[in-house]
This record gives C-alpha cells, structure tokens and sequence, in this order.
C-alpha cells in the first residue's frame, strides 16, 4: 500500500487536526494514538509535480488552528473562550465537578431532571401541561465543544465516585454492582440535545461528530448496545480520527460475522481499515489475509507502536511465540518507555520460560511507573514464575485497583488462585474477566478447568464448550472439551472432540507460514500423542478395537515423528469438524498465557518425534496384550522387550515377557 506525497501530506494534516481537537475536548488517549500514529509517517519526498500540487498548501492556515467553519459554532467558542479555558484547566487538575459546573451548573441538571419526573407523574386531566414539560426549561446555549467537555467531565466524576465507593478487590462486599450516578443526568441531556438538533424545522448547526461518540460511550455503560452502535457508527462518519469511538465499536463487536456485516457501512478510508485489522487481532484471528493488512499498514506507518503491537499480537494468538517475542523485543527497543501491551510480552516470557528477560522487563516497567497496571501485571508474572503466588496475587490485585477493568490482572489472578488451591477466588475472579470481556476464552477456559478440579464436568464442559467456540482452531480447547466428555461417559462424542484437536493443531502447523516461520507442514508429521492415546482408549470402551488399534499405533509412532505404515493416517480426519456437537458461539476464542498451554511449540511438528513419553509407553503396553489376546506372541514379546527398555511400566513389562515366552513354550511343546 502506497501513498503519493500529496495523499500522505492530507494524511499528515488530518491526523494532526485529530491530536489537536481530541486535545481540546481532552480525550488524551485518543490524542496520543493519534500523535503517535502521526510520528510514524514518513516525510514525503515531493517530486516537481507534487510541489506545485503542494504550492497551494504552504500560505494557508492549518484548519486545526483555524476557527470553526460553522459561523454559528464559531460565535460560540468565541463568547465561551474564558469559560471554556477556566473549564478545561480544572478538567486537567483532575476537578471534574467544577469543570462541569462551569458550563451546566447541578441546578441546571437537577431542573432537567425533575421536569422529567414531572412529566412522568403528571395526572391525565393536565395533558397539555405534561406535553410541554419535558421542554419547560430549555437547553443552554452552548457550543458542542464546550457541551462536550462539560458532560464528558460529568461522566469522568461518575466514575472516579463509583471507583471510590467500590469495596475492597475481591473483598466481602465487592459484588460489582455498584452503578455511575451520572450516566441518568448525562443520558438524557444528551436524548433532548439531539432531539431538538433532529427536527425538521430545526436551524440548529450539524453535529460534529463527539457528542455522538459520548452518548454511545454512556448507552454502552447503560448496557444498551443497539443505540450504541447506531450513535457510534454515526459518530466515526462525522469525525473518523477519534480512536476513542473506533475502540468502542471493537469492544461491541462479539464475532468476525458481526464485524464483516458492519464493515459496508464504516466509512471508507483509512481509519476503517485500521480499525479492521485491530478488531481482526483482537478476535483472535489468524490467516494470510490478516497478516497482509498489518504488513500494509506497517508500509504506511512503518515505526508506529500501534501496528508493531498488533503484528507481535498476531503471532501471538498463531502460537508463533518466538516470533511474537521478537517483535515485542524490537518494539521495546524502538519505544523504550512504552509500557502500553507490555502485560502481553510478559505472558509470552512466562510461557517460554525467559526468567532473566521477564525480570529485566519487571524492573524496568518498574522503573518507568510502577503504579501503572500494565507494571503490576508484568511484575506479578515475574513472581509467579518463581512460585511466589501469593506476591503475585498482591500486585495482581494492585493492577485492579487502578484499573477494575484490566482484563489479564483478572485471568492471572485467576491463575494464581487455582495454584493456591482456592477454588472459590479462582472463579470469581474468573467470572469478572467474563464481565469485562466475554470474549475473553482464557477466562472461559479457566472456570472450566476449576469446575474440571472441583469434578463438576457438566459446569466444567459448559464453559469449555465456550472456549471452544471462541477459539475453533486451538486444539487445546477441543481436548478440554473431549477429555470432560470422557469423564462423563459420552464417548463418541468425546472422540469426535479429540479429532478435532487433532485437525486444529495441524490448523496452527500449517497458518504458521503466513508470517514467515515455517513452511507448508504435513498435517500427519506430529500429533499429539496424548490426545491419540485418549481416542484410542474411549474406541477399546466402545468395543470397536480394531479402531482402538489403530490409534494406539499412531500414538507409539509419535515417537519417531509420523505415522505408521500400518496405520491408515487418513482415520484422524474422518471426523468432520462440522458434525461435532454444537459449542456456545456466541462469543466470538488463551493467548496461551500462564496457562502452560504451549509446551513444545518450538520444535514440534517437524518430523523430530515426541521420543517416549508415558502416552507411548501405555499405547505400547495395550498393543502387547492386545497381540496376546491374538496369539501374535512375537509381536508381544517385542513390544513388552520395548517397555522394558523404555523405563516405563516394567514390572508389568517383565511380567508380560515372562507370561508370552511360557506360552510360547507351551506352543512348541503342543506342536511336537
């Protein structure tokens, strides 16, 4: 994807009128994405052409600079300046009552909310007295930049009083219900703002888009996701480069179907093609296509933080996680004090087992600001790879008291407490990861393991059957699903599951490529002998052995890297993925966090072999009786002469040896 230098000097101009209009409002963060996006544009090397293209750009006044082009807004930012500056210092002084009173005094909201009771009460007899109450008092003049700010502001007071009123972190009283008091005042201001700007015969200038982007902030706080998105969507066609409204969009959006069926009405431009492949990510979708978009965009902003993040993510969720790890260091490397996604990097280092880097990381997130959440995450990781569970669940929960909405300080807590043995923490602090981000699959994948200890299957199976659906591709997910199944006594379905383990690992093997770290695999190279040796042993309970042969062949031939030349290969896929049970998809699929889930991903699945494992070794002692049950005693005497090398099982290898060589015995002596 390339820009001509005209089209990257209007990118430039529009990204710097976003920094400078989402300052004004003090949106910070959508200010900051857009600054550094900003950074990361190349300066363009103007050809003559586009110099004299570009002649017309250089005496005129940058429209982030230039007044309001709507005569009417403009007069009003003009009279309000000094109120409007008094309001937005006591906005950055972190005085969000007194920079809302400025501009809507508490008796003003208070009116507006007693004509609506009013109203609501009014008796039958005084019609026409009810009719006109909700527009008794009329709304005050006020630009929408000063409006936007002075209720914005109210709505960041709700807030920071629900935080404050809150109970301890999963303490007694801590149930999490405990509501934003503004959310009322500035939902319905904003309900007759924009019903009086919708009238036909309304003269009232147009929107400028954050109004919109507010009151779908506020419905989605109220839970009322159907006026969000509709207010959303209009919010990012009349001011496309607030990020702020696209990250509200992307925490709607459940699945890919909803997101492609969205994606005709965003508008067209780049803005929308950021926000795809940033809500692709965070689906936990992977694919050549995928992997395109971000490489497009890096040619765009080829240093941006942002677009190096959401390629470190997507190998991440690919289970690529060297790769991912190398991003995330080259990213550090260019952006030293960004602490942003660094409790992503800390996971991967604590799967991959890099003690030293995670404590260098630890220490120098510390050193940046250590009552940043992404600081306390990354800080308990590091003491939860030393076993200090309990120290890892303080600074876990330290993360949540600065923000209760920090999604892996919840999972990992989770983690910790089924570490500590207590159960009971352990759910609920998976449950809230729920209420954060339902599509969060560690969180699903995570009650079903507690339940799964607890030997609650049917609850343990519900909530692994949501993994599942979230993530269809993670092999993992599906022994979950099938091992619970297993315990319940539903054997063909269980079997079905532990296929489709075994088709979704070869999945990961073979997308591997799209970033550049393997070739092409051979779907039959490696599999997961536990998962052969689990469908094995539930086709020997169904009576079907010559089945159950099969794979405990299979299984035995993970040791060296492939299948069998006895063995039909083709077995493993005569279960269609689409004849599985049904699973909960509706949530859209763990990052493979501190759930251990990645052992082997190095050098699996390139012909290497799992060598002897206790599967194999189980998977051969079946195969030796089940050789004697045939009478094949030279085959048993081999396989059980294995075991004994092997180190595993050899009392009952010896014993089997002993029993096949007298039978053996006893055979020559009745052919004589």
């Amino acid at each position: 994807m390339r820009l001509s230098a005209i089209d990257t000097l209007h990118l430039k101009e529009a990204l710097q009128n976003a920094v400078v209009k989402c300052s004004e409002r003090c949106l910070y963060q959508s200010a900051k994405w857009a600054a550094e996006l900003l950074d990361s544009v190349p300066d363009p090397v103007l050809s003559d052409l586009d110099q004299e293209a570009a002649a017309g750009l250089q005496g005129y006044q940058h429209p982030a600079f230039s007044s309001n082009p709507d005569p009417v807004e403009a007069e009003l930012e003009a009279k309000e300046l000094s109120k409007y500056l008094l309001a937005k210092s006591f906005f950055d002084c972190k005085e969000f009552d007194r920079c809302a009173s400025v501009f809507l005094p508490d008796s003003l909201l208070s009116g507006l909310l007693s004509t609506k009771a009013n109203d609501a009460t009014t008796p039958k007899g005084k019609g026409k007295a009810s009719a006109a109450s909700p527009f008794e008092q009329a709304l005050p003049s006020l630009s929408q930049k000063s409006l936007f700010l002075a209720l914005y502001a109210k709505v960041i007071s709700g807030e920071k009083k629900k935080n404050e009123e809150s109970e301890m972190i999963m303490g007694p009283q801590d149930l999490g219900t405990i509501k934003n008091s503004h959310l009322v005042i500035v939902s319905r201001f904003l309900e007759r703002w924009f019903a009086e700007h919708k009238a036909e015969d309304s003269d009232l200038p147009p929107s400028q888009g954050f109004l919109e982007y507010l009151y779908g902030m506020v419905s989605v706080k109220e839970k009322n996701e159907d006026a969000a998105f509709d207010y959303l969507l209009n919010s990012v066609h009349l001011f496309p480069w607030n990020w702020g409204a696209w990250l509200e969009l992307t925490n709607l959006i459940s699945g890919v179907e909803q997101l492609n069926k969205i994606t005709p009405v965003l508008p067209q431009n780049i803005m929308s093609f950021i926000f795809y492949a940033n809500t692709a990510v965070n689906l936990y979708q992977q694919g050549q296509d995928l992997a395109a978009s971000v490489n497009d965009l890096l040619e765009l902003f080829p240093t941006s933080s942002f677009i190096l993040t959401c390629r470190a993510l997507l190998n991440y969720h690919s289970k690529d996680l060297y790769t991912a790890e190398q991003n995330f260091s080259n990213l550090l490397a260019l952006h030293p004090h960004r602490l942003d996604s660094l409790d992503h990097y800390s996971n991967i280092l604590y799967v991959l087992n890099m003690r030293p880097k995670l404590a260098f990381l630890a220490h120098l997130c510390s050193s940046i600001d250590k009552f940043r959440p992404e600081s306390c995450v990354v800080i308990g990781n590091y003491y939860s790879l030393l076993s200090l569970h309990e120290k890892a669940v303080q600074y876990f929960r330290r993360a949540l008291t600065l923000d209760r909405s920090c999604l892996s300080a919840w999972t990992l807590m989770g983690h910790e407490y089924v570490e500590l043995k207590n159960t009971h923490a352990a759910i609920e602090s998976y449950r809230r990861a729920v209420d954060v981000n339902r599509r969060d699959y560690r969180a699903w994948y995570g009650l079903g393991q507690t339940y799964e200890v607890l030997e609650m299957n049917a609850y343990a199976l519900y909530y692994y059957k949501k993994a599942a659906g979230l993530r269809p591709w993670d092999g993992k997910m599906w022994q979950a699903v099938g091992s619970c199944l297993q315990k319940m006594g539903k054997d063909r379905d269980g079997i079905k599951a532990l296929k489709r383990a075994l088709l979704a690992d070869s999945y990961y093997d073979s997308t591997l490529s799209s970033f550049g770290s393997a070739g092409p695999a051979d779907r039959m190279a490696q599999m997961d002998p536990e998962v052969l040796l689990q469908i094995a042993t539930m086709y020997d309970r169904l009576g079907e052995v010559e089945e159950a042969r099969a794979y405990m062949e299979l299984c035995v031939a993970q040791e060296d890297g492939g299948a069998t030349e006895n063995v039909d290969a083709s077995a493993v896929g005569t279960s269609n993925p689409g004849e599985s049970f049904v699973v909960h998809g509706d949530s859209p699929g763990s990052d493979g966090d501190a759930e251990g889930g990645y052992e082997g991903r190095g050098g699996a699945g390139q012909g290497e072999g799992t060598g002897v494992t206790v599967a194999t070794s189980k998977a051969r002692m079946w195969l030796a009786r089940y050789a004697m049950k045939t009478e094949d005693y030279v085959t048993a005497n081999r396989l059980a002469t294995e075991l004994c090398q092997d180190g595993v099982e050899v009392e009952e290898a010896k014993a089997l040896i002993r029993e096949v060589r007298s039978r053996m015995e006893l055979a020559d002596l009745t052919e004589r």
